[in-house]
């Protein structure tokens, strides 16, 4: 075909061919696509939405809208005792209700000036690594399954099980156990407990591995998360990220190591930063490979306080606990590290009433979700799934 002229028509460029139009180029103004992302969305784990400006494929801004799970806990807490604030706080990250207790229980006996027996904060710490190995299996799992890989789920969810029986059988409650009480515990383990442990250790820390290899060595998944939703190490800390998110990006910063509390000092482990050749230091494979490696370096603290642990004879879990909780007029800010990140509780007292006048929450997973404007933009929309799951948010903590 021989063309015969061309006109200019604005920003079209047509060619007469052969008396016909045809279209060669475009320049045409084109708007941006407001694209909702929840809240029934499965991969945003939860009542999230994001609301999402696109163009084309490629998402501008993504902004989270929260509330939906809103249940008051900070008002909540200003008209009930001190002691019946411990079953709230199950509720917050309810995938690691032992590890909130513990935070809450620190911060209260920070207040009080309180020592508690020293089986209590080995059986503490135990419980509290449990429900970490138990917490990052979800996350894991969960993961797997937001980019296409079902078999890790099981296999997660298989041995996250036996944890959850486990921890059942000390408190009587599979998630939410109101078991580490102000100044204790509810109730020593029972009889068998540490053995029973001892065994999940030695079954646990092969399948660590295969897990490890079944996801970080998945050529689909790796490709779906290498070079992800990149953080730098100053824009996270500028944030306020912390756990798994803010170890992910090269920071080594752990609170049971950097601002440690109960007997953690006395234990041997390893603050665990991605290497950088596996992943680029802070995107979405980074923050996954540092879950996977901590579950390993957990049972090594369990194993380490089993050992350590002072014989029950004689021991009271309840011996430290006051009758009637009433501290002295002043504040305190006490913090934790939680599966996700820290968890702090600022409380105040006015030394009159045994309820407190203000206890705040300060949540990782609020602080982490944060930075998703940063985190997505320039993303494709399918890579959103993969930011939000490297997240491993708790919308019940979140909303609080």
């Amino acid at each position: 075909m021989q063309e015969l002229d061309t006109v200019g028509q604005g920003s079209v460029r047509v060619t007469r061919i052969s008396e016909k139009l045809v279209i060669l180029e475009k320049d045409l103004a084109t708007e941006q696509m407001v694209l909702a992302m929840g809240p029934q969305h499965p991969s945003t784990h939860g009542v999230l939405k994001l609301e999402c400006l696109t163009d084309g494929e490629v998402i501008t801004e993504a902004i989270p809208v929260l509330g939906y799970l809103h249940r008051c806990f900070e008002k909540c807490c200003e008209n009930i005792d001190y002691p019946a604030v411990v079953p709230y706080t199950d509720r917050l990250d309810y995938l690691a209700g032992m590890n909130s207790e513990f935070a809450y229980a620190l911060a209260v006996e920070k207040l009080l000036d309180i020592e508690i027996p020293r089986r209590a904060e080995f059986i503490r710490v135990i419980m509290a690594e449990l429900n970490r190995i138990a917490s990052h299996l979800v996350a894991i799992g969960t993961y797997g399954i937001d980019l296409g890989a079902f078999t890790p789920f099981l296999f997660c969810f298989r041995d996250r099980e036996i944890i959850l029986g486990l921890l059942e059988w000390a408190s009587g409650a599979r998630m939410l156990y109101n078991y580490i009480w102000i100044g204790g515990l509810a109730c020593d383990v029972p009889a068998d407990f540490l053995k029973r442990v001892r065994e999940f250790i030695t079954y646990f820390r092969p399948k660590a591995v295969e897990l490890q290899e079944l996801l970080t060595g998945n050529e689909i998944f790796v490709k779906r998360t290498y070079g992800v939703g990149i953080m730098p190490a100053d824009v996270a800390i500028n944030y306020g990220w912390s756990g798994p998110m803010l170890r992910g990006s090269g920071v080594k910063w752990d609170l049971r190591r950097n601002d440690p509390y109960s007997v953690y000092p006395e234990i041997d482990f390893k603050v665990v930063v991605p290497d950088g050749k596996h992943s680029v230091i802070g995107d979405c494979l980074s923050r996954h490979i540092v879950r996977a490696v901590e579950m390993e370096e957990s049972l090594k603290i369990i194993e380490q306080c089993i050992d350590k642990i002072p014989s029950s004879e004689g021991f009271n879990s309840r011996s430290a606990i006051p009758k009637r909780i009433r501290p002295k007029a002043g504040e305190v800010y006490s913090r934790a590290e939680n599966p996700r990140g820290e968890l702090g509780f600022y409380i105040e007292s006015d030394g009159k009433s045994t309820k407190p006048i203000r206890c705040k929450a300060r949540s990782s997973c609020f602080v982490n979700l944060s930075a998703m404007k940063d985190l997505s933009k320039g993303q494709l929309i399918p890579d959103l799934v993969a930011i939000i799951g490297s997240i491993d948010i708790v919308l019940g903590e979140v909303d609080r």
